[in-house]
C-alpha cells in the first residue's frame, strides 16, 4: 500500500515514516526541499517528492497509485497566523480535495488536542480554529478519515502506551512524538477507527490495545 505522508520532513511525520516502513507499508514521503531526500529515506521513504501546499499538488497523486494519505504538515511554531491559514487550513482542504479527485479512500489528519474548543486558548486560537475546519471539512469528504489529536508532544523515546479518550478532559500529562507516530502507521487498515477522532497522551495503556477499544 503507498501511503503519501503530506509534510514528511517535520518531527512526528519523520518517525512515522519509520513506523510505516516498519509495518510494510510502502511511505511516500512530500518534502520542499530536494536536499531532505536522502535522509528521509534512511528513514524510511521508498520515494520523495516534492511538493508545495500553496501550489497545485496534482503531481502528488498522479506520479504513483496513492492508497491512503498521512496528513502531518504544519506551519511551525514561528509563524503567524497567515501560514496558519495558509498551510494547517487552506493547505489541509487541499490535500483532502486533491486526495477525493484522485480516488484515494484513506486518509488520516494528525490534527491537535484542543480544536473541539479553541475559545478555550488565548495563546493559539488561530491554530486550532484552523484544525477545527480543516477536521471538519475532512469529516464532510468522502475519504474514509481518522482524526488524531494529540496533546503537548515531547522528544522522548516512545512509551508504547497512551490515554485515549473523545475528548480528554483531565490533560495530565504529554506525549512523546514516536508515541503519536505509532498510533498513525497503526491506524491506516483498522477498520473500528474508520470515521473516528479522538485524543491521545500517554498513559498507562498500551497503544494496540487503546486502539481495538476505540
Amino acid at each position: 500500500m503507498n501511503v503519501l505522508v503530506v509534510g514528511a520532513n517535520g518531527q512526528v511525520a519523520r518517525h512515522t515514516l519509520t513506523k510505516l516502513s516498519e509495518k510494510g507499508y510502502r511511505p511516500i514521503a512530500m518534502i520542499r526541499d530536494e536536499e531532505q531526500a536522502n535522509e528521509l529515506k534512511q528513514l524510511g521513504a521508498v520515494e520523495t517528492m516534492v511538493g508545495d501546499l500553496e501550489q497545485n499538488i496534482d503531481h502528488l497523486f498522479t506520479i504513483h497509485q496513492i492508497d491512503a494519505v498521512v496528513f502531518a504538515a504544519g506551519s511551525g511554531g514561528h509563524t503567524g497566523a497567515d501560514k496558519t491559514i495558509l498551510i494547517d487550513l487552506w493547505g489541509a482542504i487541499k490535500v483532502i480535495d486533491t486526495a477525493e479527485k484522485y480516488g484515494v479512500k484513506r486518509f488520516v489528519m494528525l490534527s491537535s488536542m484542543g480544536t473541539v474548543d479553541p475559545d478555550k486558548s488565548d495563546r493559539i486560537r488561530h491554530y486550532l480554529v484552523a484544525k477545527k475546519l480543516a477536521d471538519e471539512h475532512l469529516m464532510r469528504s468522502s475519504l474514509t478519515y481518522t482524526i488524531v489529536r494529540p496533546g503537548s508532544l515531547v522528544n522522548e523515546p516512545a512509551q508504547g502506551k497512551i490515554k485515549l479518550e473523545e475528548e480528554i478532559k483531565v490533560r495530565d500529562n504529554t506525549i512523546t512524538r514516536e508515541d503519536v507516530a505509532i498510533v498513525l502507521a497503526d491506524v491506516i487498515e483498522r477498520e473500528n477507527t474508520f470515521g473516528q477522532t479522538f485524543e491521545i497522551l500517554n498513559g498507562d495503556t498500551v497503544i494496540q490495545n487503546a486502539l481495538d477499544n476505540v
